[in-house]
């Protein structure tokens, strides 16, 4: 029996019932040879780990658009986040892992450049739509690569469902869309604070007297709440009590910080900069690179040009903006009179 054997065997006999075994995983789209040491779900985990989409995710904008402070989440660190308070969950309530891990850091790895301002533009720009969770499924299928990394069924379907409109047919799953609800909600009030766009005092008074007067107060309380009311159970979810608050503090964010604050100022400026990006490389398709190009003889210039600026950073986007819109100096020495 190997290292890979033995961790299925305790995963048999430790785990909850209702966790997802790395041996009956419903298996890859392409037959691997298993490897010796490490699960299929600790293999994806791994792949997704290495990947240049994971890379990428440190240039990308989480709430702020290229904040210029040290201290503000990117889409990097907003997944590293997701992952630890998935993981607690999940170890907590005796569930999978390394599958709920490998959902976690692949889950927002489709991401545009600027937050949900370049998913707004791409949505709008592409006739069949664009969602960041269908994008994140992309480049595991397809993008990374030139051939995807694939990965198996179950962190697939994860990474496909992990918003709130999605369905996640393993409880790993499920806990890491509530992770992702309880990073974002308080990372992003913790950013705003910081940044002066929010005041403690200004809280709604109802959530924060259920769920915690600080940053870490909050998460804890509804860690606790999860595992509590999930523990040995066929699901994962809050208590009415503590959904409700948390319901309650994510509408204040929309209302205070996601629409209309100065947080969001310069998104108009990002739309355009965008769109202007999309039309020129519609008209100048040779000017992406070569896979790009691939893609768009492939499956249509829409398509390749979606991939390309959808894999963007904020810091490369305004660079390709800057040389292809932007008028550069001259040194007045190398001008000719």
């Amino acid at each position: 029996m190997n290292i890979r054997e033995m961790t299925e065997e305790l995963e048999s006999k430790t785990l909850s019932p209702y966790a997802t075994l790395s041996s009956k995983s419903r298996g890859r789209q392409v037959p691997e040879e298993k490897c010796e040491v490490r699960t299929d779900f600790q293999r994806d985990r791994d792949r997704i780990l290495h990947s240049k989409a994971f890379r990428r995710m440190k240039h990308k904008t989480q709430v702020f658009i290229s904040p210029e402070g040290d201290h503000y989440r990117t889409r990097l660190t907003h997944t590293l986040e997701v992952s630890q308070i998935a993981r607690t969950i999940s170890r907590a309530l005796k569930l999978n892992e390394d599958l709920t891990e490998a959902i976690a850091l692949g889950h927002d790895l489709g991401h545009t450049p600027f937050g949900h301002s370049g998913e707004y533009v791409l949505n709008r720009l592409m006739k069949e739509g664009f969602r960041h969770e269908e994008q994140s499924l992309r480049v595991v299928d397809v993008l990374e690569r030139g051939s995807g990394l694939n990965l198996t069924w179950e962190v697939r379907d994860g990474i496909r469902n992990h918003n709130s409109r999605g369905n996640p047919a393993t409880l790993e799953g499920h806990v890491v869309k509530l992770a992702d609800w309880i990073a974002y909600i308080n990372h992003d009030i913790d950013d705003a604070l910081r940044a002066g766009i929010l005041k403690e005092k200004d809280l709604p008074s109802e959530p924060i007297k259920v769920l915690g007067k600080t940053h870490s107060q909050r998460i804890d309380r509804m860690i606790k709440d999860i595992i509590r009311e999930s523990y040995w159970k066929p699901y994962v979810r809050m208590s009415d009590e503590v959904y409700e608050a948390t319901v309650e503090l994510r509408s204040y964010l929309f209302e205070r910080v996601y629409v209309g604050s100065s947080a969001k100022s310069q998104e108009i400026k990002a739309q355009k900069m965008l769109e202007l990006l999309f039309e020129h490389f519609l008209k100048n398709v040779e000017l992406m690179p070569e896979e790009f190009v691939a893609i768009a003889e492939r499956e249509g210039i829409e398509r390749g040009v979606c991939d390309y600026i959808a894999g963007m950073t904020d810091s490369f986007a305004l660079h390709k903006f800057r040389e292809i819109f932007v008028p550069f100096s001259w040194p007045i020495e190398k001008i000719n009179f």
